[in-house]
């Protein structure tokens, strides 16, 4: 059974940083991408970045480029989305996922974590 743990959401100020982190466990990730999707009250799930599992190539929504940094540890079955400069806008549920391939669509991602909450204050 594939397990995805999220963990370091929490509240913290317009221009701060926080990191969150997902452990993944239950399989061999090594075919997968590792994506963070978020989700505001009232609003859509949607994309915020994904990574490779090997090779580490990277993709992010042009809301977050250049603020947010995902990367991976595969020895410790890790993945870790780096924010920077938060806004108020940011504020949301933050997903950790796992899927096939390089996707951006939640939809095809396989396995989801519960989920943490950022709330930046403004």
């Amino acid at each position: 059974q594939v397990q995805l743990v999220e963990s370091g959401g929490g509240l913290v100020q317009a221009g701060g940083s926080l990191r969150l982190s997902c452990a993944a466990s239950g399989r061999t990730f090594s075919s997968y991408a590792m994506g963070w999707f978020r989700q505001a009250p009232g609003k859509e799930r949607e994309f915020v970045a994904t990574i490779t599992w090997v090779g580490g190539s990277t993709r992010y929504a042009d809301s977050v480029k250049g603020r947010f940094t995902i990367s991976r540890d595969y020895v410790k079955n890790m993945v870790y989305l780096q924010m920077n400069s938060v806004k108020p806008e940011d504020t949301a549920v933050y997903y950790c996922a796992a899927a096939r391939a390089f996707y951006s669509d939640y939809s095809r991602y396989d396995y989801w974590g519960q989920g943490t909450q950022v709330t930046v204050s403004s």
